[in-house]
């Protein structure tokens, strides 16, 4: 196995493969190698592309053809089992779509190939994409490879525990609530939850409640989320939420004046563990270094509507159709617990329903009215870090939280729209990883991605990777 191959960001092995240093083959052949060593012990991968090395072998001759070559060109990536590939099982994490092969891909997995990039292998998730925890009844449970007995968290915490593990560099990620950015944080790496919008859902399952579903790209450096999105982002004509060709540098991106940063750690998100608090702080703090302007800041908003709240009293009811549709006939071995929760929570009374909807949009005009002052926010990702799997619920700051408040500082921004990125700035006092959120303006995203990149470079945990 090449070491160096496999703890490579996907930018620097597009690097290698177009100056042929190294061949997609060598590339495509270490990430196998590595799946085959350390995937018993994490569970991350469910299935592996069977074309891979063809693929590969297809990458290398067009190299050596002097072909034009994408910005990935022959380099590996892997994505979330909720989201289609074509003639590659999508099993959607429960028994019910066992062995279902679609015949066409995602459109971001389409981007993605089209950009050269190589599918290699689907990752885990919950049953349905519906848990915080990545665990169902067809493939199993992910482990969180910094600590095997920890959970890299929900819904894209195979795609998670598979990139800090190094068995790839790239992938694709769906958030309904928490799913891209809360296992970036449980396992250590970077995401991106793109403002509502901006990448399309066409391909990916469940759709409802379109409203709050996002796909966006997880990696181990921003420079690929930045590469990623821009091949990612953009309308398809076919997912109506997908409607903003607004460019990526929209927002100031790396501009001259200096930014306007608040950072938030509470009220408005519920308790927060206190290594997080400080965490937040220091991310705030070490901006202040670049010669930005720092503040403590609150936004009343959060505080007069608790977004998780109105995230459940939405989404429930526009949830249940779909799940009593699929569950329809099958019988109780075929769905999991996570699935016969939903199904078993009462439908919202139309009077709450209304409330939370126009709660939603307070919400909006809170965070409009804060950007109009502010160019960045930054809070926790997590008010904790990864905990052992199965818990039901979570001693923080002394109270007692039912563990789905883990989604407290996250729905905000699925409610809303916003944009966000989790990346990795401390570690707790159990070596596990603590992140904090970045959130932008609505289609700002080169504004966050720009900050993020600045946090990178000062970070007093970048390049560390689990012992496995």
């Amino acid at each position: 196995m090449n070491t160096e191959l496999i703890y490579s960001d996907a930018t620097r092995l597009a690097e290698l493969i177009r100056t042929r240093e190294v061949s997609p083959v060598e590339v495509i052949k270490a990430h196998l190698d590595r799946i085959e060593a350390v995937n018993p012990k994490v569970n991350a991968i469910v299935t592996i592309a069977e074309d891979a090395l063809k693929l590969a072998r297809a990458a290398e001759a067009a190299v050596q053809r002097g072909d034009e070559l994408g910005p990935l060109h022959g380099v590996p990536f892997t994505a979330k089992d909720s989201i289609d590939t074509a003639h590659v099982p999508t099993q959607r994490g429960t028994p019910i779509f066992r062995g279902r092969t679609p015949g066409t891909d995602a459109t971001s997995v389409a981007r993605l190939k089209q950009a050269g990039g190589i599918l290699l292998a689907k990752t885990n998730l919950p049953e349905f994409s519906y848990g915080i925890e990545s665990d169902n009844l067809l493939s199993g449970r992910t482990n969180n490879p910094w600590n095997l007995e920890m959970t890299p968290g929900g819904s894209s915490g195979g795609e998670s525990a598979a990139i800090v593990a190094a068995m790839s560099p790239l992938g694709l990620g769906t958030d309904l609530a928490i799913s891209v950015r809360g296992p970036a944080a449980h396992t250590g790496i970077v995401s991106l939850k793109p403002t509502h919008g901006r990448i399309p859902m066409t391909g990916i399952w469940p759709r409802e409640p379109r409203r709050f579903w996002h796909v966006g790209p997880m990696a181990r450096s921003i420079r690929d989320l930045s590469l990623a999105f821009a091949e990612l982002a953009g309308p398809d004509g076919q997912d109506g939420y997908s409607s903003s060709a607004v460019p990526l540098d929209n927002g100031i991106g790396s501009g001259k004046r200096p930014l306007r940063v608040g950072w938030l750690v509470e009220p408005g998100f519920g308790p927060i563990d206190p290594e997080v608090a400080a965490t937040v702080q220091a991310a705030a703090e070490a901006l202040q270094q670049f010669g930005h302007t720092v503040a403590s800041v609150r936004i009343p908003a959060l505080e007069h509507d608790f977004a998780l709240d109105v995230f459940s009293r939405l989404h429930v009811l526009e949830m249940k159709p779909g799940f009593v549709e699929t569950t329809a006939g099958r019988s109780e071995n075929e769905i999991g617990a996570m699935a016969r929760l939903m199904l078993s929570l009462p439908d919202t009374p139309a009077a709450d329903y209304i409330d939370a909807v126009q709660a939603a949009e307070r919400l909006k005009d809170g965070y409009a009215q804060y950007f109009q002052s502010h160019d960045v926010l930054l809070t926790p990702v997590l008010p904790t870090p990864s905990f052992q799997h199965g818990q039901a619920e979570l001693q923080i700051n002394g109270q007692v939280v039912n563990v789905l408040g883990i989604m407290s500082a996250t729905s905000p921004l699925n409610v809303t729209g916003l944009p966000g990125i989790s990346m990795r700035f401390g570690t707790s006092h159990n070596g596990m990883p603590i992140g904090v959120q970045i959130v932008g303006n609505w289609q700002a995203e080169s504004t966050i991605l720009h900050v993020a990149t600045l946090l990178e470079q000062v970070s007093p945990v970048r390049n560390l990777y689990p012992r496995l």
